[in-house]
């Protein structure tokens, strides 16, 4: 009888304990327009509790089981593989699922992580291709997947004059596609930038930034120490030591070599990027130079226990936030670094809610448009 007492016990306490920590509603940070309160009414994942999953909420066990979905996860065979040269004579490819869609079918431009690659991002591609229902394009940058880095130009988080390529290639192929985009951990760092240099003169109709880092200035010094440090090696045997006939000449090539944190690599990534400095590479590159430019509608989701891209840097930035009236911040108290599994079986919460707001803001999208025919029509 004991034993079960101290059992029951243990269970109830560990109930309380989830419940407390790891099975919470999302915090929402945004102003109440009309457009945003519909928004959030209509997603249905903003207003109930994320049950982040019982036996995995830790953050490092979360990222533990994510890469290893990522390493044995079926493969996926893309529709079409288009690579498209910059004047440079760098390279990026569009890589596609769903050119089988009615041509007016909207198109998800995905935006992958800092050394993603097509097979890397499948996961997500493969949701928003059967859960959304919608085309998938995406964005690869230069030197990620099968693409050999031709030029001495390489960013981690991406160029921007190569994105806005992309997208034009993109709309060649389908003109009549809405556009929209998701960028994943670095991926939202060329998407915010491109979004705040371009304003409104911009086919994407809204956006996600999933796991932002936002100011990459310091949002690196912030990173747990073991993931900083073993994302710099990785970044330098995919990206640096087989470039090395193609770099070596420039003369920060050997002290990039050196990096030993994703912190120092940015510090001394910025004649690799084409720049002439540091500074000038944080000008063309940061978002946080240009984030409150951004005019689309966009929801950023960030999670209070990330490793990589630290909860301090969301708060270093929320005022801005809070002074657009187009962004919709949800802050999670689990999740981890693009994990965020939910339920016993362990699904992709952030992919559900990504979906939920798309469709969302596409059905009120289409509304007033419609309703703005009708106005032009009667007039």
């Amino acid at each position: 009888m004991t034993l079960l007492l101290v059992s029951l016990g243990i269970v109830l306490l560990a109930a309380i304990y989830y419940f407390a920590t790891a099975a919470k509603k999302p915090s929402l940070i945004y102003q109440a327009t009309p457009f945003n309160d519909a928004i959030v009414k209509a997603t249905k994942a903003l207003n109930h509790r994320y049950f982040a999953t019982p036996w995995l909420f830790n953050t490092h066990l979360q990222l533990i089981v994510l890469g290893f979905i990522k390493g044995f996860a079926k493969p996926l065979e893309y529709d079409r593989h288009d690579v498209l040269t910059m004047t440079d004579g760098g390279q990026v490819s569009v890589d596609w699922l769903g050119l089988d869609l009615p041509e007016n079918t909207p198109t998800m431009l995905v935006l992958h992580t800092i050394s993603g690659n097509p097979q890397s991002m499948r996961g997500f591609v493969r949701y928003v291709r059967e859960n959304l229902g919608w085309r998938v394009a995406l964005c690869v940058r230069r030197g990620h997947g099968e693409l050999s880095l031709k030029t001495a130009n390489f960013n981690t988080m991406g160029n921007t004059d190569d994105f806005a390529a992309q997208i034009e290639h993109i709309q060649a192929c389908f003109p009549q596609s809405d556009l929209y985009a998701t960028g994943i951990s670095a991926g939202s760092g060329v998407l915010a930038h491109y979004l705040g240099k371009v304003g409104n003169n911009t086919p994407i109709k809204a956006a996600v930034a999933y796991c932002p880092a936002y100011d990459m200035r310091n949002a690196f010094t912030r990173a747990v120490p073991f993931y900083s440090k073993m994302m710099a090696k990785k970044l330098h045997k995919l990206f640096i030591t087989p470039n090395k006939a193609v770099l070596q000449h420039l003369d920060s090539y050997d002290a990039l070599t050196n990096t030993q944190d994703l912190h120092e690599f940015h510090q001394h990534l910025y004649e690799v990027a084409g720049n002439e400095s540091t500074e000038d590479y944080m000008l063309k590159s940061n978002p946080s130079e240009v984030f409150d430019s951004i005019k689309v509608p966009t929801l950023i989701l960030n999670s209070k226990d990330d490793p990589v891209c630290h909860i301090d840097n969301v708060y270093e930035h929320q005022h801005r936030i809070e002074a657009m009236d187009n962004v919709i911040l949800v802050l999670t108290d689990r999740g981890s670094h693009c994990a965020y599994f939910e339920g016993m079986t362990a699904k992709p919460w952030a992919n559900r809610l990504i979906t939920e707001y798309f469709t969302s803001v596409y059905e009120l999208q289409t509304e007033m448009q419609n309703q703005d025919d009708y106005a032009i029509a009667v007039t």
